[in-house]
């Protein structure tokens, strides 16, 4: 079948994307899903920091790709084998396959299946496949999705059947921002009830962090950013006190408002600087964690002497530490009775077409969440 997709041939073009045009909307061929593989077609798919790590370089991927990650949609038809969806299931996708029997998936670490990781990086499905074709060559999927595009042929192990109670626009938001942000907090950390939190860094996945902090019952949301807007949309979500990152002394001033620091300090901005602030802050026997995807020229140093007197841990969370057929459909549940209004996260919708102008909103953090929607 013919459809539209975005394809991103070049990274690291000049800014602003509106005129150096990085991606373009091409007519391509997919082909039908093979064993395993399921045809969806999408509803809803979301503008993420990581596509535009792609877009910039930041992140190199096998190009061409047809880029998107983050989306929902309604199966279309399925391939030989697949029991797990119908045609008319709505599905939200995960932006990693999860093969279900590595030495990672028996031990309920779904965010580190290997053979997932091997075809991400490969730019095929899970299978080792290409389904996307412009002009007789093969084009790559991007973290097995392709989501900006009219149809995705994914793996089954790349979606999650969920219910047709919750819009599948506000659906599509959870296969990262909220997957990986409430994940971060629940999973990685494991914040508990009277917990300090801070979250440094307040997109889209930031913010369900600060969602994810108010549905864990912590005591104190701290909640730091460049840009006041975002503080302000914190503290309409949950967060308990708000901080300038450029604010003087804000180390200080962190842990004055905090009892000499917070317990878990979690940083989403993918920023050297906002990763050695969440270190800072985070108080002695306390956790400093990371989802923020730095470059990959990025360093940090720290004295190994402190996480031996204090007990210190850093970690890392990618996809929020989570199994999507487990947490997907329990954060859509909170989601459903009020406790995780991840719909505030949404600034703007709008069509295919303005692609490259919605990224330059991004990249000027001028978004939080824009989702694509293809009807």
């Amino acid at each position: 079948m013919q459809m539209r997709s975005v394809i991103l041939r070049e990274s690291g073009l000049p800014k602003p994307y509106s005129n150096s045009k990085p991606l373009k909307i091409e007519l391509v061929e997919l082909t039908p899903p093979g064993p395993m593989e399921v045809l969806v077609k999408i509803k809803a798919a979301g503008v993420c920091h990581s596509d535009l790590s792609a877009i910039n370089g930041d992140r190199p991927r096998p190009l061409p790709v047809a880029l998107g990650h983050e989306a929902s949609g309604v199966v279309a038809a399925i391939g030989p084998s697949v029991e797990k969806v119908e045609v008319g299931d709505h599905v939200v996708m995960s932006f990693l396959p999860v093969c279900g029997h590595c030495s990672y998936c028996a031990e309920g670490r779904a965010s580190l299946c290997e053979p997932g990781y091997q075809a991400n990086a490969a730019g095929t499905l899970l299978s080792g496949g290409k389904h996307i074709r412009l002009r007789g060559y093969e084009i790559n999927h991007h973290s097995g999705v392709s989501a900006f595009s009219e149809y995705a042929v994914v793996s089954a192990s790349s979606i999650v059947k969920v219910t047709k109670d919750i819009d599948l626009a506000t659906a599509a938001l959870f296969g990262c921002a909220v997957m990986t942000g409430v994940g971060a907090v629940m999973n990685t950390c494991g914040v508990r009830p009277g917990r300090s939190v801070a979250v440094i860094g307040l997109g889209g996945v930031g913010l369900s962090a600060i969602l994810g902090a108010v549905a864990s019952g912590a005591s104190d949301i701290v909640a730091i950013d460049l840009i006041q807007a975002k503080l302000d949309l914190a503290k309409e979500l949950g967060a308990t006190k708000t901080f300038l990152a450029t604010s003087p002394n804000i180390v200080a001033q962190v842990k004055g408002a905090t009892s000499g620091g917070v317990d878990y300090a979690i940083e989403m901005a993918g920023s050297k600087k906002a990763f050695e602030l969440a270190y800072e802050i985070t108080r002695r026997g306390g956790m400093t964690a990371t989802a923020g995807l730095a470059s990959a020229n990025s360093r940090f140093e720290v004295s190994p002497l402190p996480l031996v007197g204090e007990e210190r841990t850093i970690k890392g969370s990618y996809m929020g530490s989570c199994v999507p057929s487990r947490d997907i459909p329990r954060y859509i549940d909170l989601y459903l009775k009020g406790k995780l209004p991840v719909d505030k996260l949404l600034s703007s919708t709008g069509p295919l077409d303005e692609i490259n102008e919605v990224f330059d909103r991004l990249d000027r953090a001028e978004i939080n969440r824009h989702l694509v929607l293809m009807d």
